[in-house]
């Protein structure tokens, strides 16, 4: 087994243009004479790696702390793209997902539901509504944002309003196309539109 950090660390993390950049609070540090060493953080919900609850862009959408946990946890596969991704990419990224699936007989856990993108691979319009008519638990995607970074909004409309959990700002350098099992549980941030999370793929057994 092996497990692969696709996370951002944090005070170095990729931020969205006008967001503010996470900051490292030291609140009390052994090497100045201190006891112990205490440290305070302030960041925005979607600094680095995080996930957009449909709230994000919809006022009566899911939000962090109601979302399922089994969105952020199961089989998920990888697939490389770059470019603007269209419709007919977003069908063959798909396909490629479910003949997979039947390649490692995981066809009952719905592994195919989740799809993460390697790559600079930026969502169109359509790509997104093929995602949302096929019912989508996640997709993630090495941007910190789904959809054009200039004019994100009508990619994120539709597919949280298929709510499709986005999480956006992953690092898939070190991950070959393939189904791997995912945990992306983000923090619990009880009323929030998004959280940073921990994002780790383990390889499964038959890889």
């Amino acid at each position: 087994m092996k497990i692969y950090d696709i996370s951002q660390e944090v005070f170095g993390c990729a931020v969205y243009p006008g967001d503010p950049a996470p900051q490292r609070i030291p609140l009390s540090e052994m090497s100045e004479g201190a006891l112990y060493n205490l440290t305070a953080f302030q960041m925005c919900a979607h600094n680095g790696t995080h996930i957009d609850a449909p709230f994000h862009f919809l006022e009566d959408g899911k939000k962090v702390d109601e979302i399922d946990l089994r969105r952020f946890t199961g089989y998920a596969y990888v697939a490389e793209f770059h470019g603007e991704m269209k419709a007919a990419d977003a069908e063959q990224i798909l396909m490629k997902a479910k003949r997979a699936e039947q390649e490692q007989d995981l066809s009952g856990d719905r592994a195919s539901l989740r799809i993460l993108v390697k790559g600079s691979a930026v969502v169109t319009e359509e790509a997104a509504r093929v995602f949302a008519r096929n019912g989508l638990f996640l997709f993630g995607n090495e941007s910190q944002s789904v959809g054009p970074e200039n004019a994100p909004m009508a990619v994120h409309l539709i597919m949280l309003r298929a709510e499709i959990v986005l999480l956006e700002g992953i690092r898939l350098s070190e991950v070959h196309e393939g189904i791997y099992f995912l945990n992306a549980a983000p923090l619990n941030l009880g009323g929030a539109e998004g959280a940073p999370c921990r994002a780790l793929l383990i390889s499964t057994d038959r890889q």
